[in-house]
């Protein structure tokens, strides 16, 4: 939609009287935009207020089907399937998940509130006033795998290194800062200064969802539309509401390119090509490269498993399956590690019970048997992984020396 840069700076609602509040007409449509702290006391007095004042057709909220769930279900911890996770390949996912949660509780308990609440707030407020409730946000899984398989690998360090890092920054912040992060002038700085520190990861974290966001909200029920955002959100869903989105591809998973799918063998491939070659040449330095490839291999991925204090026989696991995982794309020496580990430790309700008590600390993150199997399947993945490209150089240095020297 074309529009006037005058025009929409008027229909942007500049001169509002409410604090983090913006209105704006699109056709026959009136859009009240709120933006929110997700951690705030005020953000959620300010969605009850106006959601009562202004009784709107639709209140969309900021959430997906299960992240909605996720806040409702006391007993979510309880019910959840680690054995089926890990079986599903969605150990990582979970991991990510209960730290990202872990960061924002932290702050929630910091200001004795209830993380998310606003969002809870909106959807009992609208319906109070009898108005329809839409849950906007792109389902959260779709988004960290849409960002994962797009990335660069610098940039999956980075996500990676952020989220390590979340658990160990126990720097306050005070209710004055949440109360700036609401404001515009501040916001597009820090979204400028995240661009060019994270352009990978802002594209899928933010603007994408901007775009899911806004059609959404303007394709809700009704003529009055209010929509409760986290604040990072607002002036990106403004801009999007006058333009077109294809929410069939920003909902989409998209496939894995040609060059990840045969990475994936070419590697393997190429380690047990110039082992059979060295055998071809000198069969015992060619056992010699298959002890040290299931040395490394092994012996990183049972260390991995050992950091995550995995059970003994976890780590014994680690390294048997380490080898065949190596050659193998299909397997993952996490998966045996993780399923070992919560059938010898299977964990028990208190310890899903105990999560937000445990993760509070970077011991209890450890300690708590839930995130210590998780832990398993990623550390013996990552130690097996070491392993691959040590290994590798170690065999493409001693073909080298045999076939090129």
């Amino acid at each position: 939609m074309k529009y006037e840069s005058s025009l929409l700076k008027k229909w942007l609602g500049d001169d509002l009287e409410e604090k983090n509040v913006h209105r704006i007409k699109l056709n026959d449509k009136e859009i009240i935009l709120l933006g929110t702290a997700h951690v705030s006391k005020n953000s959620a007095e300010q969605v009850k207020e106006l959601i009562e004042r202004e009784k709107p057709d639709s209140v969309c909220i900021e959430l997906d089907e299960q992240r909605y769930k996720s806040i409702k279900d006391k007993d979510k911890w309880r019910n959840t399937d680690i054995v089926k996770i890990i079986k599903e390949k969605k150990a990582g996912f979970m991991l990510t998940n209960i730290i990202l949660s872990n960061y924002q509780r932290k702050i929630a308990e910091q200001f004795e509130i209830n993380a998310g609440q606003e969002m809870i707030q909106g959807i009992n407020s609208a319906e109070e006033v009898g108005a329809k409730t839409v849950l906007a946000d792109r389902n959260i899984q779709t988004t960290f795998v849409r960002l994962w398989r797009k990335v660069s690998l610098w940039g999956k360090i980075k996500l990676i290194s952020s989220i390590m890092y979340s658990l160990i920054d126990d720097e306050a912040i005070t209710e004055e800062d949440l109360e700036r992060m609401k404001t515009e002038d501040m916001l597009t700085s820090a979204l400028a200064e995240l661009s060019k520190a994270f352009p990978d990861l802002k594209k899928y974290i933010v603007d994408e969802r901007d775009q899911y966001l806004a059609y959404k909200i303007k394709n809700a029920p009704g003529e009055k539309i209010l929509a409760v955002l986290g604040a990072a959100h607002t002036p990106g869903v403004k801009l999007e509401l006058f333009k077109e989105q294809d929410i069939k591809e920003l909902d989409s998973i998209p496939e894995k390119s040609m060059f990840s799918k045969l990475s994936g063998w070419i590697i393997p491939g190429l380690i047990i090509l110039m082992i059979m070659l060295t055998f071809s040449v000198d069969s015992s330095l060619g056992i010699n490269q298959v002890i040290n490839f299931v040395l490394w291999v092994g012996t990183l991925a049972a260390i991995g498993t050992f950091l995550a204090f995995g059970h003994i026989y976890s780590a014994i696991t680690s390294f048997v399956m380490a080898p065949f995982s190596a050659i193998n794309p299909f397997l993952a020496t996490g998966w045996f590690a993780g399923l070992m580990e919560a059938h010898i430790r299977k964990p028990k309700v208190e310890d899903f019970e105990n999560l937000s008590k445990d993760l509070y600390t970077l011991k209890g993150f450890w300690k708590n048997k839930v995130t210590r199997i998780l832990l398993v399947v990623a550390f013996s993945n990552i130690g097996c992984t070491i392993g691959i490209w040590i290994s590798g150089a170690n065999i493409v240095s001693t073909f080298f020396d045999i076939f090129f020297r």
